[in-house]
Order: C-alpha cells, then structure tokens, then sequence
C-alpha cells in the first residue's frame, strides 16, 4: 500500500514538473499581457507619456464611435457570407475526398496545401490575381465576354474579394476536420439505413449531418472567431478601403494602438472585440444545442 502512494505521488511530482513550463510561459505571455491591456483600457495611456487613469471613459467613447460599429458591420457581412460558404464547401469536399479512389490522397494534398500558406503571401499573390487589367481572374472572365472590375478598389466587390482569398485558405483544414468526422460515423447506420430502403440523400439528411453536428460546430465557431479576428487579408488587399468597407475591428485596434499610439483606448477596443467573440460564441452554442434537442 505504501509503495503504490509512493508512485503515485511521484507521477503527480512527474505530471506537475512537466505542465509547469507551459503554465509558466501561459501566465507570461498570456496572463499578464491580458491583465495589463484591461489595466490600460481604463487609462489615456499614449506609449510618450505617462498614463493617467480616467475610469470608464474610453468604454464612453466607444458607444460614440461610428467607425467601430463600421467596422462590425463589416465583419457581420463578411460573416453571413463566409460562414455558410466555408461549412458547404468544406463538407462538400471532404465527402468527395473521403472515397477510396485512385489519387485521392493527392487532391486531399491539394486542397490542404493553401491552409499552410502564409496569409500575407497569399494575399500578395491574389493582388495580382485581382488586378483589374493584367490579374488571371478578369482575364478568364473575359474569355467568356464579360468584363471584370477592379476588385479591390469598388465598394461592393472589396470585401468580396477578401472572402474569396479567405476561403481559399480556410477550406483546406476544416475539410480535414469533416474528414475525421465523416469516418466517426459507424458503418451500419448506412447498412441499416440501406436496408429500410434510403437512397443517399436520406443517408445524408437523416445520418451523415445530425452525426457530424458536433464537427459542424467547431468548424463554425472557429469560422465566427476567424471573422472577427480578421486582419491580415484586409491589411494587406485593400488597407480597410475603399471608403472603410474593408476595414475591421482588429484594423482598428491596429491603426488606434500603433498608428495614432492611443494604446488606453485601443485596450478598451480590443476587450469590446473579446466580450463580442464570447458572445457570438455562446449563441452558436446554444443554436447548436437546440438543433440536437429537436434531432
């Protein structure tokens, strides 16, 4: 008896010595760097002076800030069409891919390689792509007779643009997420569902989705969060133009912290953008819950 609490204390001794490294870098540059941005969210702190605190001001400021509600009207139209599209053409994709057939593993490569793409690389390249007079998109366009726009400089085609570099990127990992999904799903559901006489959409509407419910809602609050914390593609394709159609509320942040150096309200910004994410995050939640309590 006493020899086995002595190894149990010495694997707890074993388990503690190895989280210890990672709880320490976690605090350092999680923890602390959180606690300080909600510190300076209550003071005018600029990076040249000293900061005084000034309480709730800068979250007084942010109810008057036309631009930032902007620019979460932006993401939320970013969102509506992303979201959908990310999750259709990701399971679309990983059904497609999840056949035994010759060279499947290539496409699955294929598919998979843009998600290792760096997103500044990536939305370097699709600047040439876009170009309204040399890009490859306007010249296949052409082809068919029709005359491509500029993408990235018209207001109705800048954060169109965007979404499309961005699912580019993004569909290659959540197919591998549908991926694993699609083979959790036990094999005689479909031999039941096969015998009772279900073609394959019956197999997909009544077996395949409910069963890849929780894989649909990682995939979609991974998406909400992405949106949300969208930067990248904005800064590099159009600087938040044109005319801020682009611009997020993470450009924002960027531009109030490092540009205009107002560090205090830019804090307070960016905890707004938290509590927002935590939010959205719990209503797909709880939309994903109601969804399998009426399954």
């Amino acid at each position: 008896m006493a020899s086995i609490r002595k190894l149990e204390k010495h694997q707890a001794r074993t388990a503690y010595l190895f989280i210890t490294p990672t709880v320490l870098l976690f605090t350092v540059f999680t923890v602390i760097p959180v606690v300080m941005a909600l510190y300076l969210s209550f003071t005018n702190y600029d990076v040249l002076s000293r900061n005084d605190w000034i309480g709730f001001d800068n979250y007084r400021r942010l109810i008057e800030d036309s631009l930032l509600w902007k620019t979460f009207r932006n993401v939320f139209f970013y969102s509506i069409i992303f979201v959908p599209l990310n999750i259709l053409i990701s399971l679309l994709l990983a059904i497609l891919l999840s056949r035994t057939w010759r060279g499947v593993k290539l496409f699955r490569t294929l598919n998979y390689l843009p998600t290792l793409t760096s997103a500044v690389a990536a939305a370097t390249v699709w600047i040439w792509l876009l170009h309204p007079e040399f890009g490859l998109v306007n010249g296949l366009l052409s082809y068919v007779g029709i005359t491509g726009p500029a993408w990235l400089s018209e207001t109705r085609t800048a954060m169109l643009s965007i979404i499309m570099l961005t699912l580019w990127q993004s569909v290659g990992s959540n197919m591998i997420i549908y991926l694993a999904g699609l083979q959790g799903v036990p094999d005689y559901l479909y031999e039941s569902a096969r015998l009772d006489g279900a073609n394959k959409l019956d197999c997909f509407r009544y077996i395949t989705w409910p069963q890849l419910r929780p894989t649909t809602f990682l995939v979609s609050t991974m998406a909400i969060i992405g949106a949300l914390q969208l930067f990248d593609q904005a800064f590099v394709l159009t600087q938040g133009g044109p005319a801020n159609m682009t611009k997020t509320p993470v450009y924002l942040i960027y531009q109030q912290g490092f540009n205009q150096l107002q560090m205090g309200y830019a804090s307070a910004q960016a905890f707004v953008l938290a509590v927002a994410i935590l939010i959205f995050s719990l209503i797909n939640m709880r939309i994903t819950k109601a969804e399998e309590s009426i399954v």
